[in-house]
């Protein structure tokens, strides 16, 4: 066990060189690899996605691409891949693949989330919960986290404003992998610094992530036989309330309109598809007051995207009773409940309120990466008590998905993104 347990703590010496050039035509990127100088060592990254894998992290230094007139992100914008010394205000067991990959899906999510303070928390390159409030991050980080206590254990805090001491005592109440921020305030530092296994990056780029918007990089996707896909990256074309488009539909001669959203129900709606950039689909995100309250991801059909998620929010609810009423997580509370009379009690009024506050969805909005094939899917969510759904629109059956919508009691808003949101 002790051999299986040093793997992890094992630094793989990766062999690849230096430098990398990646010529597309006419036109070239060059790359240098990314090192730390950590406690008198040179260090790429710690490892791949497993321990076994040796990866490098490379930092795009020259050269620009341009296809059918637009200019893609290139030299001088870099981020994660452009971190120093520096910005590694202390690097912990120092980052491997996955920890660095979240915090890049952060920054992905919270380039559409510019207008407010937000935080986002990641694990395996998910968001497992994110929000953004006027009353700054360490409102938004605390409403990220009480979303999925469960699954945040572990996971890649990033936050769009300087990190605040509230934040900190968010942070210092349970484990974390990584906290990144364009700023620090003066003594959220030497806080963070006593736990010596957290890793903390100061990224300043943070603070102008809003002048990425609209320009691609090239997202390159590598195939099992060595071939590549390359595309141009998701751009978000939802930047306001007013970029939906109202859901209609024809069909048979008869025209079908959906509500349109309120402003409170149209923010959230905004909120939570800038959340859907970074999550693996098939996904559904249910969100409220500017907070996601569930997420389903990595499903292989629509419906059951809704199920996983309507799952997990009344698992994730039922935690948050039971560690408020007992200090202890729904699990524990199973286990003291197979041989303790009043802890069986408690699991089953704390599991029967789950169920009747149907998870804490009520009243939450819903967005959808791809459109609903069928209304099985849409009935299930509104089952749940939601306000609105935003989904891209664009199936045979657009009709059916708005008379569901016009059926239910109160009526269920309904806009269209006019785009996909696929993430593989």
């Amino acid at each position: 066990m002790s051999d299986l347990k040093k793997m992890y703590n094992t630094l793989s010496q990766d062999p690849f060189p230096a430098d990398m050039t990646v010529r597309l035509g006419e036109q070239e990127l060059t790359f240098k690899k990314r090192t730390w100088e950590i406690e008198g060592e040179t260090k790429g990254l710690r490892y791949g996605e497993n321990p076994d894998q040796p990866a490098a992290l490379y930092e795009l230094v020259s050269g620009g691409l341009e296809f059918d007139g637009v200019k893609f992100r290139g030299e001088g914008q870099g981020l994660v891949s452009a971190l120093t010394e520096e910005h590694m205000l202390q690097a912990g067991k120092h980052p491997g693949k996955t920890n660095l990959t979240d915090v890049d899906n952060a920054l992905n999510i919270l380039q559409y989330l510019y207008a407010k303070p937000a935080a986002v928390i990641l694990k395996h390159n998910n968001p497992c919960g994110a929000s953004w409030s006027e009353e700054g991050v360490g409102t938004a980080l605390s409403n990220a986290f009480q979303a999925d206590r469960i699954a945040a254990f572990g996971g890649a805090i990033v936050v769009n404003r300087p990190l605040t001491m509230e934040a900190v005592e968010v942070i210092d109440s349970a484990y974390f992998e990584v906290v990144a921020a364009p700023a620090f305030e003066e003594g959220t530092l030497e806080i963070l610094k006593k736990r010596k296994n957290l890793r903390i990056l100061q990224i300043p780029g943070i603070m102008d992530l809003e002048k990425l918007i609209g320009q691609p990089f090239l997202d390159i996707k590598s195939l099992m036989d060595g071939g590549m896909v390359v595309q141009f990256s998701f751009r978000n074309r939802i930047l306001s309330a007013k970029d939906f488009i109202p859901a209609k539909a024809d069909k048979d001669g008869s025209s079908y309109t959906a509500r349109t959203p309120t402003t409170k129900e149209a923010d959230d709606l905004l909120f939570a598809w800038a959340v859907e950039a970074g999550v693996t689909s098939n996904s559904v995100i249910f969100a409220r007051d500017g907070v996601t309250t569930a997420i389903g991801t990595g499903e292989q059909d629509r419906v059951g995207c809704v199920e996983l998620a309507v799952t997990k929010a009344r698992t994730k609810y039922a935690d948050l009773l039971a560690f408020d009423q007992f200090k202890m997580s729904i699990f524990e509370l199973k286990l003291k409940a197979l041989k303790d009379e009043e802890a069986a009690a408690n699991l089953a009024a704390i599991e029967k309120k789950a169920a009747d506050d149907k998870g804490g969805l009520t009243g939450s909005v819903l967005v959808s990466d791809g459109f609903f094939p069928f209304r099985d899917g849409v009935d299930l969510c509104m089952a749940q008590g939601i306000t609105a759904i935003a989904q891209p629109g664009g199936s045979i059956r657009d009709n059916e998905i708005i008379q569901a919508v016009n059926e239910a009691s109160p009526q269920v808003a309904m806009v269209f993104t006019g785009q996909r949101s696929f993430k593989h």
